[in-house]
């Protein structure tokens, strides 16, 4: 009873999370082809300015491979020293283009210009007031995701099924960062104003039919619903539903 409260708790929070940061990171803004090679983004889960990243790999709707480092960290910090030359987070790697670079804001930019042939909109461009309340969101999620607490790390990558936005979704990409556990995050953004608000009750009336052709199709086809987060692991044969069934598997697997 008390692990459930808590967890409910914990979803608050990242509600207030999503909030804070308008709620960057839930609708498609171009919907653009996978790259030939995945991108690799080092990062820590509870930086507001990773944060800001991983909304525009949400808004391009673009999979990407995680590579956890939390603070304390002794499994991807020291790799992604060697990779671009210093601890500082965001670091991301395309090795589409031969690109390492650290910086949000240079990597939002690179992001839309590279995979949408666009500049950054509106929505997405930085304000003088971002980076407060990107540090206040941080804290109404209680710091989670920021600090490492190492346990087994598993042979494969996982496969998280998520967005940005998503309070439900962040919960479990927190628990993932603290563990150092590398993963391949594939975006499911909402792909149109209709289909806002939670998977049993979207805005539209009606069952949902996702757009055909998109990555939302291509889930519902393969799972009957559209709902995130949705974690498989291919070392065990294991694919979740549910942040509180998944949270419990991780800890129990890995932690």
């Amino acid at each position: 009873m008390l692990k459930r409260l808590a967890h409910h708790a914990n979803v608050l929070g990242s509600v207030t999370t999503s909030s804070l940061t308008a709620w960057r990171g839930c609708l498609v803004v171009s919907d653009v082809p996978q790259p030939e090679q995945p991108v690799v983004l080092y990062d820590m889960e509870g930086c507001p300015y990773c944060r800001r990243v991983r909304e525009v790999f949400t808004a391009l709707n673009l999979d990407v491979e995680i590579r956890p480092c939390p603070k304390g960290g002794r499994v991807f910090r020291k790799h992604a020293e060697a990779t671009g030359g210093k601890q500082q987070f965001p670091l991301l790697v395309d090795q589409n283009t031969g690109t390492v670079m650290y910086e949000s804001e240079e990597i939002i930019e690179y992001l839309f210009r590279q995979y949408a042939g666009r500049t950054v909109p509106g929505y997405y461009r930085e304000r003088v007031w971002q980076p407060v309340l990107g540090s206040v969101a941080s804290v109404t999620s209680a710091m989670r995701g920021l600090r490492a607490n190492s346990g087994k790390q598993p042979e494969q990558p996982l496969h998280l099924w998520s967005f940005e936005g998503s309070p439900f979704s962040r919960l479990v990409r927190e628990r993932l960062c603290e563990l150092e556990i590398p993963y391949t995050l594939h975006n499911l953004g909402k792909e149109h104003w209709t289909e806002i608000g939670p998977a049993a009750q979207r805005i539209k009336p009606g069952p949902y039919k996702p757009i055909p052709g998109g990555k939302r199709d291509d889930f519902f086809k393969a799972h009957g619903r559209v709902q995130v987060p949705y974690l498989e692991d291919p070392n065990t044969g294991e694919g979740l539903f549910d942040s509180a069934r998944i949270l419990g598997y991780l800890n129990a697997q890995y932690g």
